[in-house]
């Protein structure tokens, strides 16, 4: 069963330098501010355990990714000055997979390629 579901998540896991997550959430508050008004952003939000956050986000294809990218530049700028990501994963079919691995690739992603499933 193949799936014609477009959608590429980013899964991002970070951990955020002792004594800044206060500021990191504050950084976490701008981001969601302006991803809001993205038109291809299906969800984002982020999570915490301790020092350790989660970003919880979702696009309906590969070019809302990059737009997304492009439109909080320099906030993500800002939030890797005192946070690092421990992981990073990219899901999606192959088709929108292929249009962020070289724009993605100085991140070191793990691309897992969608292959069965559906979105309502």
């Amino acid at each position: 069963m193949a799936t014609q579901d477009k959608c590429c998540t980013i899964v991002p896991y970070f951990k955020v330098s002792s004594g800044k997550l206060e500021a990191f959430k504050k950084l976490c508050e701008q981001l969601v501010d302006k991803t809001n008004n993205e038109s291809k952003c299906l969800y984002h939000g982020f999570s915490f355990d301790g020092e350790q956050a989660h970003c919880r986000e979702g696009f309906e294809d590969a070019d809302g990714v990059l737009v997304h990218l492009e439109n909080v530049d320099y906030l993500l700028k800002d939030a890797l000055k005192i946070a690092d990501i421990t992981r990073l994963e990219i899901h999606g079919p192959e088709e929108e997979l292929a249009k962020l691995r070289e724009p993605l690739a100085n991140l070191k992603p793990q691309f897992f390629i969608l292959e069965y499933g559906f979105r309502r």
